[in-house]
């Protein structure tokens, strides 16, 4: 059924209708478009201003000159029909007569339904019901008995054309189930039985769902009656974020479009009540009335104050820290708005998603909560970004002979990152302050304890100590010690699949000659978001964590 208005008036007329018109008239309106249904003549030319006033019962104001042909009238009225009986949410039994839905329509006439929609086209009036709590469309036994009355030759041909005998139905079952056996989806095996009984495709395929319907436990497609797994409905959305079409969903699963849009949903619902979404409270937050106020909290950074100097780079600089000075600094005014823009985010995030019912997710909600999500940790990395310098020169003033200058900064920035989670700006600290402290923290639990003591027992005399030292024995326990950690990190690298492997040890350098490569680097080589690699980063990093626990091996917390 064609689904636009040919009139911008009778749209116009519509949009009214629907949005102001109380629901008794809109039922009264609904009746009066059916009943004028059955007056128009196609060839004949009718005023726009008869056509309102008979469904409105008043004079319209505009398009005085407006006339339409009664096919195209018929076309306007048949969709304003269906569209406001949507919009008045009439319950099927509220009617005062038997409702038929497209299914019992069509087997009442033993007809196809593809047969249904063809009737529908041709001047069988639909309207909109609420059905077992769900809109769907119906047709009044009276609309039907008037249809038949001024068709009788088109219905009779319509069941006589699509009747099938049981010895066909048998046939068609048997077919289709040593052709689902054989590994045919539904969509294949009812386009190869349409093509040899000369059927159509929509006959073959109600047959089969009938019959799949009333013996499950002899279905052609079982699985098309049973709940998919939670790994399944992974696998759906997972394809569908990949491009997948809904269309190959639902042949490759043998679902429905509809069910398959469902699992997109649920899964995809189930995502985003994992987001991590904990942010600082701020009375502000709550405060905040108006758009205005918004605008300026989610607004661009302020510019710096001060102009930004260029800063000259020391020859010789490994490519990372040569990238690091791309980045300028942040002023306390601009540290103040981006902290408090990122916590705002996930604040307002975080009370929609309160909202979300997991079971009916509505899409809207589900928008705007991965909108406000993506724009928080977009501000988190500018912050992260700025302040990586900052565990460079930490990473400098810690390293020794034992470790491996990158090794730190590596773990420096997980420190960065948790502490850009837990700032609160409202306390006017600035957060260069907070991160060193909790850099400084970090490293001094990392650093190994035979370091720490050396640097305790320093004298005066360190460099005669330095070179009387027998070199051997302590080259020996750098490699054992280094061989040791290298057989621990393969250990359980191997608990992450081959991506996460891949990922990790690109960001953070674990193949020798290897630099930590940064996530927009690790995105191009993977062809990927720099927001996805940071995703499945998070996720590994948390399998190590678990990993390193059962193995008894020291990790970062």
């Amino acid at each position: 059924m064609h689904s636009d208005y040919l009139n911008p008036a009778m749209r116009q007329l519509r949009d009214q209708q629907v949005r102001f018109a109380p629901r008794e008239k809109k039922i009264e309106q609904v009746t009066q478009a059916e009943r004028l249904l059955g007056e128009l003549e196609p060839a004949r030319i009718y005023p726009y201003g008869y056509i309102c006033y008979r469904v409105t019962s008043y004079r319209p104001d505009g398009y005085p000159d407006m006339k339409l042909t009664g096919r195209e009238a018929t076309h306007d009225l048949r969709l304003f029909v269906e569209d406001v009986s949507d919009a008045a949410n009439v319950t099927a039994d509220a009617v005062g007569e038997p409702v038929l839905t497209v299914e019992t329509l069509a087997k009442e006439f033993n007809v196809s339904t593809k047969t249904i929609s063809r009737w529908r086209q041709q001047g069988l009036i639909s309207r909109r019901f609420v059905v077992d709590g769900r809109k769907r469309v119906g047709f009044l036994q009276s609309s039907v008995e008037r249809f038949v009355e001024q068709n009788r030759e088109r219905v009779r041909r319509g069941a006589q054309f699509s009747q099938l005998s049981e010895e066909e139905r048998v046939m068609i079952i048997g077919r289709a189930r040593r052709l689902a056996r054989a590994g045919g989806c539904p969509a294949d095996v009812t386009k190869r039985l349409a093509h040899q009984t000369g059927r159509s495709a929509e006959t073959i395929r109600y047959t089969l769902k009938q019959f799949d319907h009333e013996h499950p436990e002899a279905a052609v497609f079982p699985e098309n009656h049973g709940p998919l797994q939670l790994e399944a409905k992974r696998k759906v959305y997972q394809l569908y974020q990949r491009g997948e079409s809904v269309e190959g969903l639902a042949s490759r699963f043998h679902r429905t479009r509809t069910s398959i849009y469902r699992i997109i949903a649920e899964v995809r619902a189930q995502r985003i009540m994992e987001l991590p979404l904990d942010y600082i409270p701020n009375d502000v937050f709550m405060r905040v009335r108006s758009q205005k106020t918004e605008d300026r909290i989610v607004g661009p950074m302020p510019a710096s104050e001060v102009p930004v100097k260029k800063t000259r780079l020391p020859t010789g600089l490994p490519p990372y820290l040569i990238s690091l000075y791309e980045v300028p600094l942040l002023s306390r005014k601009q540290e103040a708005h981006l902290f408090r823009k990122m916590n705002y985010l996930k604040y307002k995030a975080s009370r929609l998603r309160a909202k979300l019912d997991p079971s009916r997710p509505t899409r809207n909600i589900m928008d705007q909560v991965e909108r406000l999500y993506d724009e928080a940790v977009s501000t988190k990395n500018q912050i992260i970004r700025a302040n990586l310098r900052l565990v460079v020169s930490i990473a400098k003033r810690h390293v020794g002979p034992t470790q491996n200058f990158f090794e730190l900064v590596s773990d420096g920035n997980m420190s960065l990152m948790r502490a850009v989670e837990k700032f609160d700006y409202a306390r006017g600290n600035k957060f260069s302050t907070y991160a060193s402290w909790a850099i400084m923290k970090n490293f001094a639990r990392t650093i190994p304890d035979e370091h720490r003591h050396r640097e305790r027992f320093r004298t005066s005399q360190a460099e005669m100590f330095t070179t009387t030292e027998d070199a051997r024995t302590d080259q020996f326990e750098l490699e054992s010690t280094q061989t040791q950690r290298e057989a621990q990190v393969e250990r359980i690298l191997r608990r992450l699949d081959d991506r996460e492997q891949k990922i990790i040890i690109r960001r953070f350098g674990l193949r020798r000659g290897q630099e930590p490569l940064t996530l927009k680097q690790v995105g191009v080589e993977l062809g990927v978001t720099k927001e996805r690699i940071r995703q499945i980063e998070a996720r590994a990093l948390s399998k190590l964590r678990k990993a390193a626990d059962e193995e008894k091996i020291e990790f970062p917390a």
